[in-house]
């Protein structure tokens, strides 16, 4: 049974952050709120944590499109490639935001995704994600949670998402009702970057 707990993005409150937190170490998949729509995820470096985020999309991981949720720039270079200065700037401007950027994977990336060429990185414009991430210390594997209802498409209601995730994840964090429009998506390892989904984020920039 997952837990439920409250957290106000105004002022996520660190005793709460820290609960959290030490779920995602002990290997726990987490349900929060972005900037967007309510996401699934879990820490990088625990690979059977990602094993049942894989199982749950019903995707083999080492195959997966999955993103990365970091807390700010600094850290970029762990996982990406050098980019050019324009990339930069391009970042610069447009995070935290929402925005799902596919960039060159540099060699450091966790062993499952070793072979991968290219990964997403996100950086929502939400306290709690990022003081989740913060703490934790390295990034967190992130997923949007789609919902069957081809009308709704994304579940915007906290108590609705424990109730259908209740049994798969190990905690629910509720900070109100959540948006219903993803992040926008953009492959920046091609000239010109590409589209790859429009969402919240605006694309006259691209």
């Amino acid at each position: 049974m997952a837990q439920f707990i409250r957290i106000y993005e105004e002022n996520p409150n660190p005793k709460a952050i820290s609960q959290v937190v030490k779920c995602l170490r002990e290997g726990g998949l987490v349900i929060y709120p972005t900037d967007t729509v309510y996401g699934l995820g879990c820490d990088i470096t625990k690979t059977r944590a990602l094993e049942r985020v894989a199982k749950i999309k019903g995707i083999r991981l080492a195959k997966a499109n999955l993103s990365f949720i970091c807390h700010d720039l600094s850290n970029l270079s762990d996982y990406v490639r050098q980019i050019d200065t324009p990339t930069f700037k391009l970042l610069k401007r447009t995070l935290p935001g929402p925005y799902t950027y596919v960039l060159p994977s540099s060699k450091s990336l966790p062993k499952p995704f070793k072979n991968k060429k290219t990964v997403g990185i996100r950086i929502p414009d939400n306290n709690i994600i990022r003081e989740l991430v913060r703490e934790l210390g390295n990034p967190i594997m992130t997923t949007s949670i789609y919902d069957e209802d081809e009308i709704l498409e994304y579940t915007t209601d906290p108590e609705l998402i424990l109730e259908k995730w209740n049994k798969l994840v190990d905690m629910v964090i509720d900070d109100g009702y959540g948006g219903n429009q993803p992040s926008t998506i953009i492959d920046l390892t091609t000239d010109p970057p590409e589209v790859l989904r429009e969402g919240k984020g605006t694309v006259d920039l691209f």
